[in-house]
Parts: C-alpha cells; sequence; structure tokens
C-alpha cells in the first residue's frame, strides 16, 4: 500500500524505515466520537507509540512536553472502521476442486500490493477481516489484517495474537453459492450441504478424540490432517466461523450447526435477518449486514431489506456491518451507517456497527473499534458528521501513522478515481515519516 518504491534509498541515512511513531502527538479541537462513550465536541486526543495515551475535552486533556500540537478545528475523529467481510487482495475466486477446503489458507494467495487495499484505506477502514469466495460449504482460513502503510508482503499487515500466532477466523457458506448441479463432490440441494458440513465437522470430533487419547504419544496419533486441524481450531472455538448465509431457512441451518457443535459464529449477510432477528438474537449471534444500492443478482437476496438493522438491535443481536468488497466498494463503507439510520436504526448503534462490534466479531475489541486509552492509535480523519453524504475521509491513521491523505493529490486521485488509481503497484509514491506522524491540514 503505497507500493512501488520508486525513490531508492542510496544509504542508510536515507532509508524509509518502518518506525512505531514515537513523538507524542495531539490532535486538538477536533469533535471526537469515541463510540463507547459519549462524544467530546472539542476534544484532545493524544498518541504515542501507536497507541493512544489520552483522551479527553480539550480543556483538560494537556498534551505531554514535546509534543507536536495538530489543530483539528471543525474536523470529526472516530476510530478507523472495522470491516468483517472483505475481498480485498484479489481473494474472491475460490478453488473448484471439492465443496470442503478448510486447508486452504487466504495467507498464500493474497496479493498485498493490490489497490484496493489502497481504495479501502481512503474509505477510512484501517482492520479487515479477508475472506476467500464462498462457492463452497467451506472455503477456508480468512485473515484479519491492519492495512499498515509501506506494506510489501503479506506479513506487513498480519496481526498476531498474544501467542504469536496470525488471526484469521474459517469461511463457511450454505446457500446457492455452493450448490451445483449434475451431482459430483458438491451438494445438489440444501439438505444435502448441511449434510456435507455435518460429516466434516463429526470427522473433525473423531480426530481431536483420537489425539486425546494419545496424550503426546507419537506412536498414537493419527496421520496429519490439515483439514482436521483446521476444523478442530473451529470446534475448539480459537477460530471463527464467518457464515455466508442469506435466506431465513439458510440462517437458521447455520444456527443448528453451529448449536449442534459448539463453534463460534458470525452471521455475514444475512440478507433475511429481518424474517428471524429473534432467532439470531436468541442464539447470540453476531450478524455483519450488507447493504446494497441496488439489489438484484440472487433469487435468494430478494427480500434484503434495508431495515434489517434496526430489526437485529430490537430484537438485541449485536449487529455490524461489511463491504464484502468488491460488491460494496471500501471507499463508501460508513454509507451503511447513514443507510442504516435512515431506515430507522438508532445513531449510535450505526456507529458501533462499523467500529466496535465488528472488532468483538473478529477477537480484536482489546485493540480497535474505540478511542480509548491504551488502544492503536487507528483514527479516521472527517470532514465533518460521519452520516452526511457531504462528509469525506481526510484523513486515515493506523497504529499513529497516517496511511490517506486527501490533500495529497496521489491519495485524492485513489480516493475519487480516475486513470491509474486502480494500479496494483500503487499511485507511484510511497509515505516516510523517519518516525514522525505526519503533518496538519
Amino acid at each position: 500500500m503505497r507500493k512501488l518504491l520508486r525513490l531508492v534509498c542510496v544509504a542508510a541515512l536515507f532509508a524509509c524505515p518502518i518506525l512505531g511513531q514515537q513523538q507524542p502527538v495531539a490532535f486538538t479541537n477536533a469533535r471526537l466520537i469515541p463510540i463507547t462513550g459519549p462524544e467530546i465536541e472539542r476534544g484532545t486526543i493524544v498518541v504515542q507509540g501507536g497507541k493512544i495515551t489520552a483522551i479527553g475535552p480539550s480543556a483538560s486533556v494537556r498534551p505531554p512536553a514535546g509534543a507536536r500540537i495538530v489543530d483539528m478545528a471543525g474536523k470529526v475523529i472516530m476510530p478507523g472502521l472495522v470491516d468483517t467481510h472483505s475481498h480485498i487482495g484479489g481473494t474472491a475466486g475460490a478453488d473448484a476442486s471439492g465443496p470442503i477446503q478448510p486447508e486452504v489458507r487466504l495467507l498464500d494467495s493474497l496479493n498485498v500490493r493490490s489497490a484496493s487495499l489502497q481504495r479501502a484505506q481512503a474509505g477510512g477502514i484501517t482492520s479487515v477481516n479477508v475472506m476467500p469466495g464462498s462457492g463452497h460449504l467451506n472455503s477456508g482460513q480468512t485473515l484479519y489484517l491492519k492495512l499498515r502503510d509501506n506494506a510489501v508482503k503479506i506479513d506487513d499487515v498480519l496481526i498476531f495474537d498474544k501467542n504469536g500466532k496470525y488471526m484469521g477466523g474459517m469461511k463457511f457458506a450454505n446457500g446457492t453459492n455452493s450448490i451445483r448441479a449434475g451431482g459430483g463432490s458438491f451438494p445438489g440441494t440444501r439438505a444435502k450441504s448441511a449434510s456435507l458440513v455435518r460429516t466434516q465437522l463429526i470427522k473433525a470430533q473423531e480426530y481431536r478424540e483420537k489425539i486425546r487419547k494419545a496424550n503426546g504419544d507419537a506412536s498414537k496419533m493419527p496421520p496429519r490432517d490439515l483439514a482436521m486441524e483446521a476444523l478442530v481450531e473451529v470446534l475448539e472455538g480459537t477460530r471463527m466461523v464467518h457464515f455466508h448465509t442469506h435466506r431465513h431457512d439458510d440462517i437458521l441451518t447455520a444456527l443448528r450447526l453451529q448449536k449442534e457443535f459448539g463453534f463460534r459464529i458470525v452471521l455475514q449477510h444475512v440478507s433475511e435477518a429481518w424474517k428471524v432477528a429473534e432467532e439470531i438474537a436468541a442464539a447470540k449471534a453476531p450478524a455483519s449486514i450488507i447493504f446494497i444500492d441496488s439489489p438484484g443478482g440472487k433469487l435468494e437476496t430478494m427480500d434484503i431489506k434495508f431495515e434489517n438493522g434496526i430489526a437485529l438491535e430490537k430484537a438485541g443481536a449485536l449487529t455490524g456491518f461489511h463491504t464484502d468488497d468488491s460488491i460494496t466498494d471500501s471507499r463508501w463503507f460508513l454509507r451503511s451507517a447513514g443507510l442504516a439510520v435512515r431506515a430507522g436504526m438508532s445513531r449510535d448503534k450505526a456507529l458501533y456497527a462499523v467500529t466496535m462490534a465488528n472488532s468483538i466479531m473478529m477477537d480484536l475489541q482489546d485493540r480497535v473499534g474505540s478511542l480509548e486509552v491504551g488502544k492503536d492509535a487507528d483514527m479516521v480523519v472527517l470532514s465533518g458528521d460521519p452520516l452526511s453524504v457531504y462528509t469525506n475521509v481526510l484523513e486515515t491513521w493506523v497504529e499513529g501513522n497516517k496511511v490517506f491523505d486527501r490533500s495529497d493529490p496521489k491519495d485524492y486521485l485513489v480516493a475519487v478515481g480516475g486513470f491509474g488509481a486502480g494500479n496494483d503497484e500503487g499511485t507511484d509514491h510511497i509515505h516516510c515519516f523517519d518516525g514522525d506522524i505526519g503533518g496538519e491540514n
């Protein structure tokens, strides 16, 4: 992202390392939307070392000695947006060799230099769950990414857990996407789809039991099976299931499987959530929904409603939004919150849906999703209210470093489109702050 480094660093003195932001920086006089607390009309937020170190009304937050002061009067700052379902990096495709492929890793196919990552930055997205395609009952392992700048390889954008393992979920799907006519290994009906998934999960239970009985004795261990290993992570709850599902009956099938096998689930899309909102809430299943300007293309989405958000909110379900980029362009992600509010969802829950709710669905709630002391300094600077059609994303910050600046002509091109904006090697520049946090607006 700021892909091809054409300015060659000829000596270490002139090198452009990816450095953590060290100098404290105070953004002052901004309207702050913390998400987990009341809005602050004239506030200050201090960041250092990639973390938020202070936040509050400007009258009560004193910038530390040596801090760089950035006056944000007239602007709005909210947490970086979190997208629970995207296909940036050229990941929408899927292997057609079989319907269930939990061993497949998105890690091995994502193009980190794709212009689609920059477009997500231009939309204020800082954390994202990138998925393989949904043409399978199980299409493999997803990746949770931080859209850091200067990335030239996948390792540069991975998010690691406390044990040093890169984070991601598992993509399941049902409905028409995975159904194939004419027989073969793919299912021909919804009932067969569910039975194939149940069969594989039962095999995973048996594989897990063999490992337990071996009790560390290598001679008694079953032959290594990458697919079963991944599904055991699902059964153990260490890998979240992100379940593509649209129709009300498909939604209930997903919940039925979740109850039977006890895995953790996020329902993705749920076009007919308004029909079964109470059941979703009763199952304590988070739902990540999508807003489509022109519904169509799939019969199973014909009953999608903008009122999905308010239906789930009233039922008490944890609700988020996603782009499914490129179904919805990442640059317009905030519009999802606006459409939901227009259809009756509360403002607070709609903004929560693009930030904190989504971070919970990705097990990142302790790091991102709100402006709080100790969390990552992931922020979006807006020209006005986040729900206004007139508002633009001015800047996007990830861990205290600016990754998008609308005032930069090259970033502006990414934001609005035009010749060269889609080049996968970027727009011929790279941000290099040498440990600094960037300029004022």
